[in-house]
């Protein structure tokens, strides 16, 4: 069985080097990057068409984090989890407004985010021929990894994916913001809840008219109903 690579980009080689280590012994294949430029770059050639996962620095030389989602969600929809030593929450909010799925602050456990690697992997690759999804006029097909609506595709990012597909799935249940962090983000989460009400916001936006069909329950969390 082919191993899923994992770009990982980070000005430390020491971090690179720890990072590497646990994800090699966990069976992934890892490929390291000392900028965004370089990141980048490796990204987009032949050998990095199959790259399954990045995990990106923020402050990097030559091209740094944020502008490395931004040039790679131009053209795909790749995981990408974050790393920073930052801990403002402006900054984890930039990050999921640009496109990053998950948000690790330095310092962190490496067995931690080997979790978050996994967990998010096993989502991607969780693909059956009935996994499709049509309610209220949404239609998520989990095999394709898309969403349209009336026919017309909406562009989501893997996280906000994940989160419509769990609404979905329990359409008419109250769910709270615990439970949603949970089962979306598949781990023991000890952040922000307003981490939820980002994703949340963006997705009604993109949603449309169809956003109304996620209700807020006030002082509990959210429930999807068509």
């Amino acid at each position: 069985m082919e191993k899923l690579k994992i770009l990982i980009a980070d000005d430390e080689s020491r971090m690179r080097r720890l990072v590497s280590d646990f994800l090699s012994k966990k069976g992934y294949e890892c490929v390291e990057a000392a900028d965004g430029q370089a990141a980048v770059d490796y990204f987009f050639s032949d050998e990095g068409k199959d790259t399954a996962l990045i995990i990106l620095d923020v402050m990097m030389p030559r091209m740094d984090g944020w502008q490395v989602v931004k040039e790679i969600r131009q053209y795909s929809k790749v995981p990408i989890i974050m790393l920073t030593a930052r801990t403002e929450e402006r900054d984890e909010l930039l990050g999921y407004e640009i496109g990053v799925d998950d948000y690790v602050a330095k310092p962190f456990s490496p067995k931690i985010l080997v979790a978050r690697v996994d967990a998010i992997l096993r989502r991607t690759a969780q693909t059956s021929a009935d996994d499709r999804i049509e309610i209220g006029g949404i239609v998520v097909d989990k095999t394709a990894h898309s969403v349209s609506i009336n026919g017309e595709n909406i562009e989501l990012s893997f996280k906000e994916f994940e989160l419509l597909t769990y609404f979905l799935e329990n359409a008419g249940i109250a769910l709270s913001r615990e439970k949603i962090l949970n089962n979306v983000w598949n781990y023991d989460y000890f952040g922000d809840a307003r981490t939820i009400d980002t994703h949340v916001k963006k997705l009604r936006a993109k949603l449309g008219e169809k956003g109304d069909l996620i209700k807020t329950i006030w002082g509990l969390g959210y429930k999807f109903e068509a």
